[in-house]
């Protein structure tokens, strides 16, 4: 992270209504579920530290969250009725679009495109048309990792088809190691914590060279977006809060993170996760501009999801995109 955006985080932070006294006189909002693509893991440490640091509670907000396996899980769960927003990717956003449900995307999470394709140096997967007639790990069929390998293959004129898909769990290296993939779709994040934990010399082919589309984004129902605007405002205002103080506060987070993420028991390894996830969550404009969206590039990726075939229709993100729910800088 550059001076800059820490300063800027920093900055940021400070400004954060963080004091018990701002906690306890905060207008009460209400209750809101974010429902994940994940188990609670380290990289989204911001959101598991809430007991411990109440940047929601500062802004009237108790927050629950709900575990996923997949962005797609997390558009179901908010379908259902089980959550207010959905952490969910670009892909599964659009394949809900195309359905016809009616959402609305508030904030850009990460602006930036964490996905990639990793396999052993012995197998000699240097480039996307080598993955044809392999079996590919993915952590699971509605997650963000299988619908960014298909825009992988697109780029060497191949399918679903051309490949064996195999799910093999989240931030799971072992079936690639054990030789039952060729091949595994995962995160920046997942590599660095299979790295450190001995999976050798591989070759890593990043999706964000052929589309730097948003990893992910916070989503709503219409409905819900026409309701509670007050309350969404509030809890966008807690998460941009929260994702300052990581991002100024890596080491207490890294810290925080072996009380409260699942696989967060390695210190060092929860670090690394946050310091890569802070990256990703910063777009060109730095922690000032935490939340924004580049309309262009999420809209090539939509456009790219059309040419794949994941979606039937053209979709044109400037109409399910608000950003007038976004905290003010």
């Amino acid at each position: 992270m550059s001076r800059r955006h820490f300063l800027a985080a920093t900055a940021l932070l400070a400004a954060c209504p963080l004091a018990v006294s701002a906690q306890t006189q905060a207008q009460p909002q209400g209750k809101v579920t974010v429902a994940g693509w994940s188990k609670p893991i380290s990289e989204i440490t911001n959101l598991l530290v809430e007991p411990d640091k109440g940047f929601f509670k500062a802004q009237g907000v108790e927050l629950a969250y709900l575990p996923g396996a997949g962005g797609g899980d997390a558009i179901r769960n908010l379908l259902s009725g089980q959550a207010d927003v959905a952490f969910t990717d670009p892909a599964s956003f659009f394949l809900a679009l195309d359905k016809g449900e009616k959402l609305v995307a508030i904030y850009d999470i990460y602006p930036r495109n964490v996905f990639n394709v990793v396999s052993l140096k012995s197998a000699n997967i240097t480039k996307p048309a080598d993955l044809k007639g392999k079996k590919i790990g993915v952590y699971s069929l509605s997650s963000g990792t299988r619908q960014n390998l298909l825009v992988m293959l697109h780029q060497a004129g191949l399918k679903e088809s051309d490949v064996t898909i195999v799910v093999t769990g989240l931030l799971n290296f072992a079936p690639l190691l054990q030789g039952q993939v060729d091949a595994t779709a995962a995160t920046d994040t997942g590599l660095a914590v299979g790295q450190r934990k001995g999976i050798g010399e591989v070759n890593v082919m990043q999706v964000s060279d052929y589309l730097n589309v948003s990893s992910d984004l916070f989503v709503v129902r219409e409905s819900v977006y026409t309701d509670k605007k007050e309350l969404l405002k509030a809890f966008l205002k807690g998460y941009r809060n929260s994702a300052a103080w990581m991002i100024a506060q890596p080491d207490e987070a890294a810290t925080l993170a072996m009380k409260y993420a699942i696989d967060g028991t390695n210190r060092d390894i929860n670090l690394e996760v946050i310091k890569l996830r802070n990256a990703s969550a910063m777009s060109s404009g730095g922690a000032s501009a935490l939340g924004s969206f580049d309309l262009d590039a999420l809209q090539k990726g939509a456009d790219a999801f059309h040419a794949l075939g994941l979606v039937t229709r053209q979709i044109k993100v400037s109409d399910v995109v608000d950003t007038s729910l976004l905290p003010a800088r």
